[in-house]
C-alpha cells in the first residue's frame, strides 16, 4: 500500500461531467442499460485479471496462516499508552512517505506541515466492467459503513455520492488499471508522469494506493483519488479500503514501531485500530491546525494525548 500527498492547484469543476441539481445514485460502469429483468453481467476477466486473483488469493492466505490481516481493535496483546500515542501520531501525520524522484514516486520519508480536509467529503466508488457485480455490492456497502465510523471520528460529513465528489474510489483489475491514466487525469487534471505511473505500471507488492491534493500552497485537502486492486480477495481489500481512507484525511505516512496500527507495513492489522481511532480524532482536533509545523503542534499534540487516554502510562 502506499500514499502520496500531492500540492497543486485543482480545478473542481473539471472533476465530473454533467453534475445535476440533484444527488444521483451512483453509477456502476458496465452495469446492464433496459429495462429488462434479467441480472448484469460483468465482463469476462482478462487472463491477467484471472492470475492476480490467484496470486493475492494466496498471498492472502499466506497472511492469515501468520495471524495477519487482524480485524481486532489490538487491545489483548498490544498496549500502548499516551506517549506512545503521541509519538505515533506525529510521525504518522507529519511526514510524507514518498517523493517525487527521476519522474517516479520513491520512498522517502521527510518532515511536512499537518494537512486535512475542512469540507464535507463527498466520495464516488468506480468499478473496472470485469469487477463482478456481488463484489461491487459489497466494497460499496463496506466503504458506505467504513465512512460514518470515519464521519464521527472525525466530525467531517462524509457519504457516497456520484453528486460533485471531492474523494473517487477506483477498484480496478488489470487491464482497467493500466488503462486508468486519462481517467485520473480527467479526475485530478494535472497529476504528475510520476503519480500516474504508480498506478499504470503498479508493482506486485503494492495493493493499493491514494493521492491527496490540495490547492497552490494550501495544506486544507480539496480532491483525493483512491486505487485498488480488484483481484484483491476479500481481507485485503478491506485493509485497503481502511488504510486508504483513513490516510487520505491526513494519516499520510507508515510508521514501523506505531502497534495496534494499520499504519504499519506488517500487515499485521487489516482494520483501523483502537489507536487509529484515537489518531483520527487528534488530527482533527480544533486546537490543531492546517498548516501546522511539527515543532509547533508537538505540546498540543501531547496534551490531546493525555487526554483521550487519561491515568493511563
Amino acid at each position: 500500500m502506499t500514499s502520496a500527498r500531492l500540492s497543486r492547484l485543482v480545478l473542481l469543476p473539471a472533476l465530473v461531467a454533467a453534475l445535476a441539481a440533484c444527488d444521483p445514485a451512483a453509477r456502476t460502469p458496465g452495469a446492464a442499460s433496459g429495462s429488462g429483468t434479467s441480472a448484469p453481467v460483468a465482463a469476462p476477466p482478462s487472463a491477467e485479471t484471472l492470475a492476480a486473483r490467484d496470486y493475492y488469493g494466496r498471498v492472502e492466505a499466506n497472511y492469515l496462516a501468520q495471524d495477519l490481516l487482524r480485524i481486532d481493535g489490538g487491545e489483548r496483546d498490544a498496549p500502548f499508552g499516551p506517549d506512545d500515542l503521541a509519538e505515533n501520531f506525529m510521525r504518522i501525520a507529519f511526514y510524507d512517505e514518498f517523493t517525487e524522484a527521476g519522474g517516479r514516486l520513491v520512498a522517502q520519508s521527510r518532515e511536512n506541515r499537518l494537512h486535512r480536509w475542512d469540507t464535507p467529503l463527498r466520495l464516488n466508488v468506480e468499478f473496472g466492467d470485469s469487477v463482478p457485480f456481488d463484489q461491487r455490492q459489497a466494497d460499496r456497502a463496506e466503504i458506505a459503513g467504513y465512512l460514518d465510523r470515519l464521519s464521527q471520528l472525525t466530525g467531517i460529513p462524509m457519504r457516497v455520492t456520484a453528486w460533485r465528489p471531492n474523494h473517487t474510489v477506483m477498484i480496478l483489475n488489470t487491464d482497467e488499471r493500466e488503462a486508468a491514466a486519462s481517467r485520473i487525469a480527467a479526475l485530478a487534471p494535472g497529476t504528475s508522469e510520476a503519480a500516474l505511473r504508480s498506478v499504470t505500471a503498479m508493482a506486485p507488492e503494492t495493493y493499493c494506493t491514494v493521492f491527496a491534493f490540495t490547492s497552490g500552497t494550501s495544506a486544507t485537502y480539496t480532491n483525493a483519488i483512491t486505487v485498488i486492486r480488484g483481484e484483491l480477495p476479500e481481507r485485503l481489500r478491506l485493509s485497503c479500503i481502511h488504510e486508504e481512507l483513513a490516510q487520505s484525511l491526513g494519516l499520510v505516512a507508515d510508521y514501523p514501531r506505531a502497534r495496534p496500527s494499520i499504519f504499519n507495513d506488517n500487515e499485521e492489522f487489516a482494520a483501523l485500530t483502537t489507536q487509529d481511532e484515537l489518531m483520527l480524532e487528534m488530527l482533527y482536533d480544533r486546537r490543531l491546525k492546517p498548516g501546522m509545523t511539527l515543532a509547533e503542534a508537538r505540546p498540543i499534540v501531547e496534551i490531546i494525548a493525555a487526554e483521550l487516554m487519561p491515568g493511563e502510562s
